[in-house]
């Protein structure tokens, strides 16, 4: 029996003790600085023991996950780093930045295994209770290792196994740099959007009616901890620096083409930007959690919101959202039907095509 101990009982902490439970030598113990949902995980069974302390757990442990915001993190290894440990255990984290969490541990536990992680997953509900066991299924799980050998890296990704993610080595600064574009810069663009809208609702309040459909989407990221995305921002400060000096030279030049009223730059400013993106990977998982969202046509006529939500509850798919994007008096509607995986998705498709719903997606 293997026991691993989980600090941080939220959702990526909580989904990992559910897919570490498929195996059954290994026994998941919890800690949380919320007493309230250190009960929850273990009224829940996504843990199987409680632990009072960090010390308590983290003696006993041979595998130790920090499953905290990444702040939080570097306060923990200094804590690890005070307690007599086991010989073998091996260390391993789940922070969006990697170098000043991994330079950390190397300073004050070297005689430790540390490898950091960044299990490339999330999801649009938060805490413990929407902790899914099947979060990591396909998804990216990066492996920064510091101190460790090769021989604890496969120790390490073995015991990861029934996550079902894929495993990709990564140094600690060519992480922060990839993941900051993808990942941390996107939240900072879609925040500064918000900004803008709520400064023009001073002047004119219809414009957030206006808001409500395309714009939340494309900046629903806008919503997440600002707790969390505080701390990563200041832990990966070089590389936010430098994009947020590469876009205001980008924004510098599109105001130009603007100014100038040149044609062909602006043209191609959104045509180069439309070809690349069509040639993104469609089916991989990547650092910002994906819509998996399907698209419904139905009929203004009683009844037919309830057969869409029974035929999906017949056939046990799963629904997470459904919303009315329109429906006006003899029109077509559009349900948008949000789902948890591709699979879902996928299975709800074949479903509502054969019961003749015109079905579409969008990329």
């Amino acid at each position: 029996m293997k026991n691993i101990f989980i600090v941080g009982m939220g959702l990526i902490g909580g989904s990992l003790s559910l897919a570490l439970k498929k195996d059954e030598s290994f026994q998941l113990i919890g800690f949380d600085i919320s007493e309230q949902d250190l009960n929850l995980a273990h009224q829940l069974g996504v843990i199987d023991q409680k632990a009072e302390s960090i010390e308590e757990g983290a003696k006993q442990a041979d595998l130790i996950i920090l499953a905290t915001p990444v702040g939080v993190t570097t306060e923990v290894i200094e804590r690890l780093s005070t307690i007599t440990l086991k010989e073998n255990v091996m260390i391993t984290d789940v922070g969006s930045t990697k170098q000043t969490i991994v330079e950390k541990a190397h300073a004050l536990l070297p005689n430790h295994c540390f490898i950091g992680g960044h299990p490339m997953a999330g999801s649009h509900k938060t805490g413990v209770t929407a902790a899914q066991a099947h979060l990591f299924e396909n998804a990216f799980y990066l492996l920064t290792p510091i101190n460790a050998s090769r021989d604890q890296l496969i120790m390490l990704k073995n015991m990861l196994k029934p996550t079902n993610a894929q495993f990709i080595e990564l140094d600690a600064r060519r992480h922060d740099r990839l993941v900051g574009v993808v990942s941390h810069f996107p939240h900072i663009v879609a925040a500064g959007l918000v900004h803008q809208l709520e400064k023009m609702e001073a002047d004119d309040e219809q414009v957030t009616a206006l808001a409500a459909g395309g714009f939340k989407d494309i900046t629903r990221i806008a919503s997440a901890s600002p707790v969390m995305w505080r701390d990563i921002l200041l832990h990966n400060k070089n590389e936010m620096i430098r994009l947020i000096d590469d876009w205001q030279q980008d924004m510098n030049d599109v105001r130009q083409f603007v100014e100038n009223e040149d044609h062909e730059k602006i043209y191609r400013f959104f045509a180069r930007a439309r070809q690349f993106r069509e040639g993104l990977p469609q089916k991989s998982r990547g650092a910002i959690p994906a819509f998996y969202d399907l698209y419904v046509d139905v009929p203004d006529h009683l009844g037919v919101v309830s057969d869409v939500t029974y035929v999906l509850a017949e056939n046990k798919i799963h629904l997470t959202n459904i919303r009315i994007l329109e429906a006006r008096e003899d029109i077509m509607g559009v349900l948008r039907l949000s789902f948890r995986s591709e699979n879902d998705r996928e299975q709800a498709k074949q479903v509502l095509i054969e019961r003749h719903y015109a079905i579409y997606e969008q990329s």
